[in-house]
């Protein structure tokens, strides 16, 4: 298995660099069943991060990239069933990715619910508003 960097993820996913990018190419194409790539939880957050701060009006192509990255048969994302529910509710919310994220983590570890004071995380990301 070979661990794989926001950085690469984006080179390959924007295509935006050169150099980068051929390399970014090559990386995931060369990915096997027997190796293939694992991305962590923190990778998911930053990709997300980087692309929202490109353009933030194009939630529905950030979650589309996601998406992508989920559907890599030779690509592990960490707890792929949550992070396929964050996105599910970040497409369909103004809810950032990561309150999204926050609160179908908690689901899947057996909370019976999630406390914030963000009012948006507590209305769109199914969190509850606390006080």
């Amino acid at each position: 298995m070979i661990g794989l960097d926001t950085n690469i993820l984006l080179r390959y996913f924007l295509g935006d660099d050169p150099v980068q990018s051929p390399i970014a190419r090559r990386i995931l194409s060369s990915l096997t069943a027997t190796e293939p790539g694992w991305v962590g939880l923190p990778v998911v957050l930053e990709l997300v991060w980087v692309l929202d701060g490109k353009n933030p009006s194009q939630r529905i192509a950030i979650a589309a990239t996601v998406e992508k990255l989920l559907a890599q048969d030779v690509v592990i994302v960490e707890q792929a069933e949550v992070v396929a529910l964050a996105v599910r509710r970040f497409r369909s919310s103004r809810a950032g990715f990561a309150d999204c994220l926050i609160a179908a983590s908690a689901k899947a570890a057996g909370c019976s619910r999630t406390l914030t004071f963000d009012r948006v995380a507590a209305r769109d990301a199914g969190m509850e508003l606390a006080g």
